[in-house]
C-alpha cells in the first residue's frame, strides 16, 4: 500500500494538488510501482487530517490521468506503465524548472549566474 509516511503539508498550494504531486513524485522516483493499493479515501483523510472531498478530488483527478483505478466499493490500485513514469517524470522536470527559472528572474540572476549556481549545486548534492 502507498505510505504517506513522508508527506508534508505546506501552504504554497492546494491540498488536492500536494498529494496529486507527491504521488507522481514517489512514482518518478520508481517508489510507487503498478498494481499498489491506494489508500481509501476515508483513510487517507483521517492519517492527514484533512477533508475527504479534497482525498475524493485528488483522487478523481488521477483517476482521469490513469494513474489510479477505482471500482466502485473495491480497493483503488495504481496503473503505472513504463510510458505513464516517462510522462510524469518529464512533467514533474519542466515544472521544476520553469519554477526555478521564474524564481531566478524574479531575484534578478542573470543566465550565467544562475547556471553556474546549477552546477555547484548539482556538484554538492
Amino acid at each position: 500500500m502507498i505510505s504517506f509516511e513522508e508527506f508534508i503539508l505546506d501552504d504554497d498550494s492546494p491540498i488536492y494538488m500536494q498529494i496529486i504531486r507527491y504521488i507522481k513524485q514517489r512514482i518518478a522516483a520508481g517508489s510507487i510501482e503498478d498494481q499498489e493499493e491506494v489508500p481509501s479515501r476515508r483513510a487517507l483523510s483521517a492519517l492527514l487530517g484533512v477533508n475527504p472531498n479534497t482525498i475524493q478530488k485528488a483522487y478523481h483527478m488521477l483517476e482521469e490521468e490513469g494513474i489510479i483505478v477505482s471500482r466502485s466499493g473495491a480497493k483503488s490500485f495504481t496503473c503505472v506503465r513504463a510510458d505513464t513514469v516517462e510522462r510524469i517524470r518529464w512533467e514533474l522536470t519542466v515544472s521544476s524548472t520553469l519554477q526555478w527559472v521564474k524564481t531566478m528572474k524574479q531575484l534578478g540572476v542573470g543566465r550565467e549566474e544562475a547556471w553556474e549556481l546549477f552546477e555547484k549545486m548539482w556538484e554538492e548534492r
